[in-house]
């Protein structure tokens, strides 16, 4: 016969939903004394997790670190020697501008050239070339198993510069993370790693690529973190951080230890009124973002519609190229020059106007062809550009303090990393008195991107090949509640002695909803209480009922949780064992229960509730306090109050 021997002493439910150790130690028969003691159940928890092969994995990153910070270097003197071979004729690694050639009749032909080099360097080496970069690093963290082609590390930084070089209107930080990433990658797939191992030592390439292009390490952890890594962990955070670190210190002797461009000279304080002219600011650069991504994907989509291979594309964008450069030759390249100029207060609204028209117009008209090229650096100009014009109409604080704001806009408005944007422009100029008026500049600038663009100029290419991604980063409810928090009535088990047979002719008795019909998993009992195994309704009901068998040979291994632990670590074994239901059992001695699927989601109903349900808390009168459980919340949603018996 079946037996249940905590009838008679049922469990109690915990005293809060909201408070993990409370529930732990309400749970009754969980715990020895909950009530001297109540944080020793949850002792073994922490605020994170941290493995040990995170000691590893940073060591593995900081080779990268290197590697990244010598393909940085190598990707710049290179664009700078094509730069200098096409519009100079002149072999030399000696920084020039597109904009200085003394061939102007170059500067139509050259941006034509450069994209039929690249469209054929991606139909016959990769295709994973095209584009500005991080969507494809993205796209490979998110399906490709953090797996990056060798060939991809080799083609990525040519075709950037050949782009680049050759007057394309793109930055190399885009190349740059792609390059670093596969650099990661491949290091990656030689040792014996996990895949989410293998995503950080990608992003760790891509971060350190990044700091040592612009001498901004936290800037690239701070990207990696909003935009590369999906999560927020010391196992992926270190490594990063130690590869961004690694290749600034490396970069240093080779490209400098200054920041990139000089500083606008804010003042340490501003005028009152020059606080919400940075809000009008960050919404001028919000909806500038907008347009600016609009751009980018109206062109790729016009481009979709010619009838001739995608390959010819990058040539027919640096067409595009050739005659903004024409009508703007600074719109032309890099132009880390311009930038300083706009930044120092020094550009004159000529160069303005056409940086902030042409730039904006060649940057998304041949960026949408499939060329290789980056998203950053032509954000920097027509940020700069955008608060250099409006300089002209608000009152002056310090020469290049609203194209510093701008820039911060846009950034954060483009790519929906606000943080990234507002410590981008710290690293990049060391404005240290800039942080209050970038923070509500860009803040600004994202809330209006968010609210009236649903992907950014990074994500929407990846939402095409259908692939979606979400942004929001939170805290999973199931991490933050205890199994000893859910109210579960004892389950009834066999004894382990018991023959098949018998159990079968049990089950068959209470049918159709007695006690034991509608309990769906049975723990099996040895004499002295110890746990023997499961057995499954199904399984008893298709066993015949003149079985001898003992149940404790029938019974299958059984999958245990304990109360505390957090019902995000039981989720995860479900999932891995393939089963809907586990027992709970905190002592030998004590009843089991089974916690079933079903209950475990009552966390995330608490968490529906806490973010829909609207209360008035103060202003009204209660006649006494309440304290919500788990299934109390459950009820109130819509759920049954009742727990599930299994």
């Amino acid at each position: 016969m079946p037996t249940n021997p905590a009838r008679s002493v049922p469990p109690q439910a915990a005293p809060s939903a909201t408070s993990a150790t409370s529930a732990t130690s309400a749970n009754t028969g969980n715990s020895a004394n909950p009530a001297k003691h109540p944080g020793h159940a949850i002792a073994h928890l922490g605020d994170f997790h941290v493995p040990p092969r995170v000691v590893v994995i940073t060591a593995v990153a900081v080779p990268i670190g290197v590697l990244g910070a010598l393909a940085a270097y190598a990707l710049l003197k290179l664009i700078t020697l094509v730069t200098n071979i096409c519009f100079y004729a002149q072999f030399t690694f000696h920084a020039t501008s597109p904009a200085g050639t003394p061939h102007r009749w170059l500067i139509p032909i050259l941006p034509v050239v450069g994209g039929l080099v690249v469209g054929l360097m991606a139909r016959y080496g990769s295709e994973k070339i095209r584009g500005h970069g991080m969507p494809e690093a993205i796209e490979a963290i998110l399906v490709g198993g953090s797996k990056v082609q060798p060939r991809v590390a080799v083609l990525k930084p040519l075709s950037a510069a050949v782009s680049i070089g050759t007057g394309g209107p793109f930055g190399a930080e885009g190349p740059i993370i792609m390059t670093g990433g596969a650099l990661g990658s491949l290091l990656a797939q030689v040792l014996h790693v996990t895949t989410d191992e293998r995503k950080t030592l990608l992003v760790a390439g891509s971060a350190a690529g990044m700091a040592a292009t612009f001498n901004t390490p936290l800037a690239a952890v701070v990207l990696a973190v909003e935009l590369l890594l999906f999560e927020w962990r010391p196992r992926s955070l270190i490594p990063v951080a130690a590869a961004a670190v690694t290749a600034t210190v490396v970069r240093g002797p080779m490209l400098g230890y200054g920041p990139l461009f000089g500083g606008a000279h804010v003042p340490s304080h501003l005028a009152f009124y020059d606080y919400p002219l940075c809000l009008v600011a960050g919404g001028v650069a919000g909806l500038l973002a907008i347009g600016a991504t609009a751009l980018v994907y109206f062109s790729e989509d016009s481009f979709a519609k010619l009838p001739i291979h995608w390959m010819w594309w990058p040539a027919i964008g640096g067409a595009v190229v050739g005659i903004g450069g024409l009508i703007e030759p600074h719109a032309l390249g890099v132009g880390y020059d311009v930038i300083d100029e706009l930044l120092t207060g020094r550009a004159t609204t000529g160069l303005i106007v056409g940086i902030l028209v042409v730039k904006t117009l060649i940057w998304g008209l041949s960026l949408g062809s499939g060329t290789s090229g980056g998203v950053l650096a032509p954000m920097f100009m027509v940020g700069g550009a955008l608060g250099a014009a409006e300089a002209m109409v608000f009152p002056s604080v310090s020469p290049g303090f609203w194209a510093l704001v701008s820039l911060a806009g846009v950034l954060g408005g483009v790519m929906r990393s606000p943080l990234t944007g507002i410590v981008f422009c710290l690293e990049l100029t060391h404005e240290v008195n800039a942080i209050l008026p970038m923070i509500i500049t860009a803040g600004t600038a994202y809330l209006v991107s968010v609210v009236f663009l649903k992907r950014s100029v990074l994500t929407e290419k990846l939402a095409r090949r259908g692939l979606h991604l979400t942004r929001e980063y939170s805290v999973d409810p199931l991490e933050v509640h205890l199994v000893g928090g859910l109210t579960a009535e004892p389950a009834t088990s066999f004894p382990a002695a018991q023959s098949t047979g018998q159990a079968s002719a049990a089950i068959r008795a209470s049918l159709p909803d007695g006690d034991l019909a509608v309990q769906r998993l049975y723990p099996v009992l040895h004499s002295d209480g110890e746990l023997a195994g499961v057995v499954t309704r199904t399984q008893l009901l298709a066993a015949d009922i003149e079985d001898p068998t003992p149940l404790a040979q029938t019974a299958r291994p059984a999958i245990a949780a304990q109360p505390a632990e957090t019902l995000r670590t039981v989720a995860n074994r479900m999932a891995h064992h393939s089963v809907t239901r586990v027992v709970v059992r905190a002592e030998p001695h004590e009843p089991p229960y089974v916690l079933s699927l079903r209950q475990l989601l009552h966390a995330r109903r608490i968490d529906h509730h806490e973010e829909s349900q609207r209360e008035r808390m103060l202003g009204r009168r209660r006649e006494r306090a309440e304290v919500v459980d788990l299934v109390d919340v459950d009820a109130h949603v819509g759920g049954s109050a009742e727990t599930e018996r299994v």
